[in-house]
């Protein structure tokens, strides 16, 4: 039963504390109401609460986000991959945990999220950062409401500062034979990057029994990510295999290239260790760039990710629906592939425009050749 009842503090000042069961019947109370009638109005608070299963035990909202945030990470640890959680990690341990976490989570308000975003923008971190941070501090409240340890989410619902976007840079195909011929023993990989379009780690994880000669067809089920010294082999980005079709003097070149090596065995490097990514500025890909003297203000920072915007320009530029190139690419939906590559299907509405009249044209053209047949009778 729930009830009201005074009480006198040290001051001798009167007060009412009341007193309820909570839906688990244990007993609940909360002091220092100066009216009884605000007290009442408490208890019925929650009892219209409870009935709803809406309670929220008062008690619960002085958990501090350090003791939240360590059980969140660790259950974030068992669902994501190993590259993926040690962003998170790394995210909270210099920017969460410093920030929030000795706070009680029922103390934090919507206004001071912002204003932490807002400085960690001002400090100069990028739009992305921010939105990790941002994702591990609201993914440790959401926990706390679906917990029912607070009533709703003081970061939900918080501005960003636009990102902006580099536009995709591309080599054309003579660029792209150029850089291969230039980069000696990793010539097949440029190859592989800039015409199929595999992610860096997709193609460093290519072992000899993924690529069909016969079909044309190499298989990606499999991705090597650097996380730190360590290196994550794990599905690929999207978590799902795909076949993607392979050139027919590519199938030739990598046909030479494993010649005798085990199915087990990687096709690139020495085929039992997997290849990390060459250094952005000294590296051999920089290195060819330089021999292949395109290292000029135009092509300024080309790097290896751009082998793969390459790859999807010379499929859309030949005709390629976007199906094919999100198919080809890996991207988690077509959407993806025309936000990233809308310039270059935008660059076909002429040729679409064109064929449309000509189709016009022709149908016109046979309507009035049958009328006239029709008179001649």
């Amino acid at each position: 039963m729930a009830s009201v009842e005074t009480y006198k503090t040290a001051k001798g000042e009167r007060r009412y504390r009341a007193r309820w069961r909570d839906e688990n019947r244990r007993d609940k109370e909360k002091a220092g109401f100066r009216r009884k009638q605000d007290a009442d109005n408490f208890l019925a608070d929650v009892s219209a609460a409870t009935r709803r299963g809406e309670y929220i035990d008062p008690s619960s909202g002085k958990t501090y986000i350090s003791a939240l945030g360590q059980g969140w990470l660790r259950a974030a640890e068992h669902r994501l991959k190993y590259s993926a959680y040690r962003v998170l990690e790394s995210g909270w341990r210099k920017h969460v945990e410093p920030a929030w976490g000795r706070r009680r989570i029922s103390e934090i308000r919507y206004s001071e999220v912002q204003s932490w975003l807002d400085e960690l923008h001002a400090q100069g971190y990028s739009v992305t950062t921010l939105k990790r941070c941002h994702e591990i501090l609201d993914g440790i409240l959401e926990t706390a409401v679906r917990d029912r340890q607070l009533a709703s989410n003081p970061a939900k619902g918080v501005k960003f500062p636009k990102k902006m976007t580099k536009a995709p840079a591309f080599l054309t195909l003579e660029q792209l034979e150029l850089v291969a011929d230039e980069s000696s023993e990793y010539r097949a990989l440029v190859l592989v990057l800039g015409y199929v379009g595999l992610r860096w780690g997709e193609a460093t994880a290519l072992r000899v029994r993924h690529i069909n000669f016969l079909r044309r067809r190499i298989l990606v089920e499999e991705n090597a990510v650097a996380a730190g010294k360590i290196l994550d082999l794990t599905t690929p980005k999207t978590h799902r295999r795909r076949e993607v079709v392979v050139p027919r003097f590519l199938v030739e070149e990598l046909s030479r290239l494993v010649e005798g090596r085990d199915p087990d065995r990687l096709v690139f490097g020495n085929g039992v260790s997997h290849l990390r990514r060459p250094d952005s500025r000294i590296g051999w890909f920089e290195k060819a760039l330089a021999r292949a003297q395109l290292l000029d203000p135009i092509i300024s920072r080309i790097t290896l990710h751009d082998l793969r915007h390459t790859a999807a320009s010379v499929a859309i530029n030949n005709g390629a629906n976007v199906k094919l190139v999100s198919n080809m690419l890996g991207h988690a939906s077509a959407k993806m592939t025309l936000d990233v590559y809308a310039s270059l299907f935008d660059s076909h509405a002429d040729e679409v425009s064109d064929v449309v009249e000509a189709a016009r044209a022709a149908s016109i053209a046979r309507v009035r050749s049958g009328a006239r047949k029709v008179d001649e009778r």
